[in-house]
């Protein structure tokens, strides 16, 4: 055993000295100086949502301030060409980019996707992350890596076998404690099967599991130079797994609020209908039965004549079969609750027509358990909605709370919490909603793009010294 381990070192060895000879004797700048490779690795660069968005945003920051710098993406994304992508960045975030990136096309994103591992996915996905990391930086070795997409397992790969400084950004951690107490207390989620909550034996082989793979993810993130996470909930979380505090930050992610800044806020004219607008993917923890069955609750309860007629909007993007057949479930669900006339679903829909509905609805809903941030709420508080969130996570402990002393929104937990407080917003004065809206809308430009670069370049400081 020993000398296997004696030689298993001696081959890492020799592996790390060949990629930095390739990294050095890679192709020099017009200044005859070779730039500093900045690589991202961030396998799903064209989709679309709140993780692009800062990926794109941290690239034209580093671009901004760094001359002697090349941006490189590792992306899985064979099906589009790199103008398609930077030209997709700036049509779905209106993100412009200074320089151009280089892109690193990956063969084995397949690796990564949760249907391959049916069971053991988070073991499954990690390891899968590693062989496609592999494939990276075989293809491109460079001097300073950020996993902008929640890959750990491939940090000590970077750091180790690569030779660079390495950093991540993370969104949501791969596991939780929140994760480990939901299985320990046999609860039923999207994320743990009701035959394992039924079994105490599953569900003590399942907690034997996730401790151990707890235990591997604290390892793998603990080699982090530096670490940014998006909201106080995941920072938490990843300071009780990782526990590498001096080299972590909470970088709230560039929410686009400019953009909705121009929506006008006035006190509501009388209206025949009032609307209720949500704005999350179709993905099984938004939980969009729940927001169904309170809107059904709230309208059982409503009594007749007494307010205008109410709606509500589910407004979401679709990224592939399963999304629409969750889709196609929800609207059987509305039939079952007989709401099916006052629930509209609108898909994949372009910017201003979200934006118009935003400006339209008095309340912007969210359903989410410990969503680790919450852009859409972020959005739904610029645009001047009175935001209803999910009473845990990144909306609890960092966008939900009061702004000068005042409320900035509502928080609820359940069916019953949030058609009652879903009431209560109808029944105040429009004078009041106005207040709230204001006071929400003045504090979210802590979530600005030019709060996120400055906190983003403070943090990544030390990677380029």
């Amino acid at each position: 055993i020993g000398i296997l381990c004696i030689c298993l070192v001696v081959l890492l060895w020799g592996v790390r000295l060949w990629i930095q000879r390739k990294k050095q004797l890679s192709s020099a700048g017009r200044d005859g100086k070779r730039p500093l490779l900045v690589a991202f690795f961030h396998p799903y660069c064209n989709a679309g949502g709140g993780g692009e968005r800062v990926l794109w945003c941290a690239i034209r920051t580093l671009q901004k301030k760094y001359r002697n710098v090349t941006c490189v993406v590792y992306t899985g994304d064979r099906d589009a060409t790199g103008e398609e992508i930077v030209e997709g960045a700036f049509r779905r975030f209106n993100i412009k980019l200074i320089h151009p990136v280089k892109f690193v096309f990956l063969e084995k994103r397949f690796l990564v996707e949760a249907s391959l591992y049916p069971h053991f996915t988070l073991l499954g996905q990690s390891l899968g992350s590693v062989f496609l990391g592999w494939e990276a930086l075989l293809k491109c070795a460079p001097d300073i890596y950020i996993d902008s997409m929640g890959y750990a397992f491939t940090i000590p790969l970077f750091k180790y076998l690569g030779g660079c400084r390495v950093g991540c950004y993370v969104h949501y951690p791969t596991i939780s404690t929140d994760m480990l107490s939901v299985v320990r207390n046999q609860d039923t989620r999207f994320n743990n099967a009701a035959f394992i909550t039924s079994s105490p034996l599953f569900s003590k082989f399942k907690l034997a599991y996730y401790y151990f793979f707890a235990f591997m993810y604290g390892l793998v993130g603990s080699c982090s130079d530096v670490v940014m996470v998006n909201s106080s909930w995941t920072l938490n979380h990843i300071l009780s797994l990782w526990r590498v505090g001096a080299c972590t930050s909470v970088v709230y992610p560039p929410c686009d609020v400019q953009a909705f800044l121009d929506i006008p806020l006035e006190v509501e004219k009388s209206t025949s209908e009032y609307s209720i607008v949500s704005v999350s993917q179709f993905r099984p923890e938004k939980d969009h039965p729940l927001q169904i069955r309170a809107f059904a609750k709230l309208l059982k309860e409503k009594r007749v004549g007494q307010q205008p007629s109410l709606k509500l909007i589910l407004i979401g993007g679709c990224r592939n079969q399963q999304d629409e057949e969750r889709v196609n479930n929800l609207k059987r669900l509305c039939e079952e609750l007989g709401v099916s006339d006052d629930v509209v679903f609108r898909i994949n829909i372009p910017f201003e027509e979200l934006k118009r509905h935003l400006a339209e609805a008095t309340i912007g809903l969210h359903t989410m358990w410990n969503e680790h941030f919450g852009i859409g709420v972020v959005e739904c508080m610029a645009a001047g909605t009175v935001i209803l969130a999910h009473n845990s996570g990144g909306p609890k402990l960092d966008i939900v709370v009061r702004h000068e002393g005042r409320v900035t929104g509502f928080l609820a937990e359940d069916e019953e919490s949030y058609a009652e407080t879903m009431a209560y917003i109808f029944s105040l004065s429009p004078e009041k909603r106005l207040e709230i809206r204001e006071s929400a809308r003045r504090s979210v430009h802590r979530f600005s793009d030019q709060h996120f670069e400055d906190t983003f370049l403070l943090s990544v400081e030390p990677l380029f010294k």
